[in-house]
């Protein structure tokens, strides 16, 4: 099932249609004025044996983009992030000792996050995908650290256990990317090139 979301003024002909059910990205690509549905895209988003982070959301944002449950003459917007830590991908917490476990972690170490955007028109048989890269450096978080912010800001549906975006950018000393938000979930700077390349709106942005 398909939602409209009805704040934002028409921007195209045709249907911008976001296949996630991540709210997060769906304020994210809010920002950019532009009229979308937002369906649940319905994947499996298990990793494949040994996949690498990058690779692993680079498929996962393809297979969103070109999920069945969007109309083919819709413009269709995937997106995945992969947190690495040493090689290993952490996903979303779920619980508050899960959360906690993650940032003990990553406390004092460089992560990098891969997040991966694709747009798709299966009726022009169009597909173009980028990954953006984003590293993110923790300082030392003592454990009364991790507690208290994890009793201040519950995290638990995030990749590492924090909102950038809020208290949980007092963690890090350091956030390198190109594209700021990419970190929050969705390459803003990615998806208005995208769309302006594949004349996917008719507004100059």
């Amino acid at each position: 099932m398909s939602k409209k979301n009805e704040h934002l003024a028409p921007a195209n002909s045709k249907n911008l249609v976001l296949a996630s059910t991540s709210r997060y990205r769906a304020q994210l690509l809010a920002r950019l004025q532009l009229s979308f549905d937002v369906v649940d895209p319905a994947i499996d988003e298990t990793p494949l044996l040994n996949e690498d982070p990058q690779v692993l959301a680079l498929r996962l944002a393809v297979a969103k983009a070109r999920t069945p449950l969007a109309t083919t003459d819709n413009w269709v917007l995937g997106s995945d992030q992969v947190l690495s830590n040493k090689g290993n991908i952490l996903g979303k917490p779920g619980s508050r000792e899960k959360a906690a476990q993650q940032l003990s972690a990553c406390s004092g170490s460089t992560v990098f996050f891969y997040t991966a955007v694709c747009l798709s028109n299966l009726h022009l048989n169009y597909c173009e995908s980028r990954v953006v890269e984003t590293r993110v450096t923790f300082r030392k978080l003592s454990n009364r650290d991790i507690v208290d912010y994890v009793d201040r800001e519950p995290a638990l549906d995030c990749a590492g256990s924090f909102k950038v975006e809020g208290l949980g950018i007092s963690l890090f000393t350091k956030v390198e990317s190109s594209d700021p938000t990419a970190l929050e979930g969705l390459p803003l700077i990615s998806v208005c090139s995208m769309l302006r390349q594949a004349n996917a709106w008719k507004r100059h942005l």
